[in-house]
């Protein structure tokens, strides 16, 4: 505090004594500069102003600018770079510098393309400072005038280099890079090793960036951590972990970046409980941690885990970012959780990130998977700015929950926005087609995936194509497609197939699906219910009793059906028959009083949809107590006199009688029902359903 007094006094003593010498400012300029006094700086920026001080050389302004810009006040640099008398390359640098460090790359740019003349510090500082802003291919611009003007690159600057060259994946410029480092004398530089693992296993060779790794000398955690996030990104999940071990015994401590990957890696294993474990040992958990677990569990199906860890993040003080809260919100739409979802929604408002791109897409698709496509529309209204993954979403959206012409409508605002469809626009946009029965619209669309967008047809198109010509009556044109089809076809496609075959009654082709579809996923119990089910609807017993019994000598396990609904923020989950809910007497009270009061109206459950070879009276009893209808029961106990629509979720596709009960309850009651199956949204209103009865 007594220095910078004495330093006010002096420069205070200077003002008093009018003009001053080169000799009477430079132990002052000095004293500024050793301090790192800014204001005092000024004031005798000020004095030489006042009275016209040339200096004879550039020290004394040099060494101010050098103290603005080693202390980031950009700002007052440029106001002494621009009043300097005269300016030599150190001048030109450091103001270089200042741009350099605070990301302004187009000062940046004006400014060394201005310079009268250069060095290279001139061009590694660029060099440097376009990389590390994510421009990329202009570093490497710059770099490319230094070699004809004749200027040695340093070691950092190989390093920015590098690092640019793994931005763009280009591994030729990467590869020429490399070859002069070999030449010069950086070849045995830390950083500079580093870089080049990077940048191999960013652009794909990993075994070459393991071969630099293992002959890294004095390998830091910067060492480790490029080449676990290598084996992360070329999708080597095992090594990275394998490596991570070996840093722990080499004596190296994890930092966060290590972490990370290695949560990442173990999700993409499997290995959930391992990941909890590495999680748990993190003393101070940040952002970051708190992300890649939620988007592990996510990953891994488990986004009620995803849910339950986000209340502890808030609760542990941690700010989520856009990223968080689009997982967050993707967890809500795959439990169709829209009270957990409409609260994700507000924390992205308070955070101030409810218009991110990320997040706007998110709510679009957990509305529009909430059945509610018009908050989804205002979303994504409101958006901004848009993708093609914003677009998709909600075209998609409009397909899912039946709303084919507003999907086909939609994609034509696409188009006309300039946007070029990808794949999963046109999954989209075929489903639509098929659920409108637009079979000559569909084969317009799927042409011009290829002769109008110049993308290959996925397996995803053709199983849409498929569903879109069997369920539309052309079955030799769908047997066709499957015969001639360019690539392999895979169990999606025979399970298309299969599905379309049960809908039609075509045995023969249904047989011959359902045999591919055994040797493919032996162990996948759809299929043989599904062939089961058809030899069932035809009353071919002894071929129903010879599936179950293949199913039983291969040990094919049935998967368990079951429904879900929301009710005040908690989910209730219920089986066919199911005994086990606390409220099971009023809840199947509530269902008698519903079936009674249909049947009275003319309502007869379909026991011909019992596929069992069972009396009469154990398949009526059978049918009037699946999963949806109880937990519609339950809805209406808990929401008497509600008249907002009955959510219900379904992990399978609903059945024949059900669809048909839910509408004639639609109008009974005159309360709309939402039901969400493994296919597609219903919306049930007044006795009709948004699917067409197309399920």
């Amino acid at each position: 505090m007594k220095v910078r007094q004495k330093l006010r006094q002096a420069i205070d003593s200077l003002y008093a004594g009018g003009q001053a010498t080169a000799e009477a400012y430079t132990p002052l300029v000095l004293e500024c500069v050793r301090v790192n006094d800014v204001g005092q700086a000024k004031r005798l920026q000020s004095h030489m102003d006042l009275h016209c001080f040339t200096p004879n050389d550039t020290f004394l302004h040099n060494r101010l600018l050098h103290m603005y810009a080693r202390l980031g006040k950009i700002s007052d640099a440029r106001n002494l770079f621009d009043k300097m008398p005269q300016r030599d390359i150190i001048s030109w640098n450091t103001i270089l510098s200042v741009y350099a460090k605070s990301g302004s790359v187009e000062n940046l740019r004006a400014l060394f393309y201005k310079m009268p003349f250069r060095d290279s510090v001139s061009y590694n500082t660029v060099i440097a400072g376009l990389a590390g802003s994510g421009f990329s291919s202009q570093a490497l611009e710059v770099f490319l005038r230094m070699n004809i003007e004749g200027f040695e690159p340093t070691e950092y600057t190989h390093v920015s280099l590098l690092n640019a060259c793994s931005r763009l994946l280009d591994l030729r410029k990467g590869k020429q890079i490399h070859g002069r480092i070999y030449v010069g004398v950086l070849g045995r530089n830390v950083f500079v090793w580093n870089a080049l693992t990077d940048m191999y296993a960013k652009c794909g060779e990993i075994d070459k960036a393991r071969w630099l790794f293992d002959r890294t000398d004095n390998k830091n955690v910067v060492s480790w951590n490029s080449l676990i996030a290598g084996y992360l990104k070329n999708g080597q999940p095992k090594k990275c972990i394998d490596l991570f071990q070996e840093m722990q015994l080499g004596g190296f401590k994890p930092d966060d970046v290590t972490v990370s990957n290695v949560l990442s890696a173990y999700f993409q294993s499997g290995l959930v409980d391992e990941a909890i474990e590495v999680f748990n040992l993190i003393k101070n958990k940040d952002k970051v941690s708190w992300t890649t677990m939620i988007v592990g569990y996510v990953q891994n199906g488990k986004e009620e885990d995803a849910l339950n860890l986000f209340a502890k993040m808030l609760a542990e003080g941690v700010k989520p970012d856009s990223f968080t809260i689009s997982s967050v919100i993707s967890s809500c739409a795959k439990l169709a959780y829209l009270c957990n979802g409409q609260v994700v929604h507000g924390k992205a408002i308070l955070l101030g990130v409810d218009n991110d791109l990320l997040v706007s897409s998110a709510l679009v698709d957990m509305y529009c998977k909430c059945g509610i496509t018009k908050e989804a529309w205002i979303v994504f209204d409101m958006m901004p700015s848009r993708n093609v993954v914003s677009w998709n979403a909600m075209i998609r959206g409009y397909a899912q929950n039946g709303q084919d012409l507003e999907a086909l409508v939609l994609y034509e605002k696409l188009l006309q926005q300039k946007l070029k469809p990808d794949s999963i626009t046109f999954v989209a946009v075929l489903s639509a087609c098929n659920h409108a029965g637009l079979i000559e619209e569909g084969r317009i669309y799927f042409d011009s995936i290829s002769k109008r967008y110049a993308l290959v047809p996925t397996l995803d198109h053709y199983a849409c194509m498929i569903n879109l010509l069997g369920r539309s009556g052309c079955m030799t044109e769908a047997i066709d497609l499957v015969n001639n089809m360019p690539h392999e076809p895979n169990s999606l496609i025979w399970s298309t197939l299969l599905s379309v075959c049960a809908i039609k009654g075509d045995i023969e082709n249904g047989e011959m699906a359902a045999k591919r579809l055994f040797e493919l996923e032996p162990l996948n119990a759809g299929p043989y219910i599904m062939l089961s089910n058809m030899y069932a609807t035809c009353g071919r017993w002894e071929d129903v009793a010879s599936v179950r019994s293949l199913m039983k000598s291969k040990n094919v396990k049935k998967f368990a059906a079951y429904s879900w609904i929301e009710i005040d923020n908690e989910v209730h989950k219920f089986v066919a028959e199911d005994a086990t809910h606390p409220q099971t007497e009023i809840i199947y009270e509530e269902l008698g009083r519903l079936i009674k009061k249909l049947q009275e109206a003319g309502f007869m459950p379909d026991t011909k949809l019992v596929l069992h070879n069972v009396e009469e009276e154990e398949k009526f009893a059978s049918i009037c107590y699946h999963s949806e209808k109880l937990a519609l029961a339950y809805g209406l106990i808990k929401n008497p006199h509600a008249t907002t629509p009955i959510r219900i979720m379904k992990n399978i596709r609903v059945c024949g009688d059900c669809h048909m009960f839910m509408k004639l309850v639609s109008k009974v009651i005159g309360r709309p029902i939402i039901l969400r199956d493994s296919n597609r949204f219903h919306h049930f209103v007044g006795g009709s359903c948004s699917c067409k009865d197309y399920w």
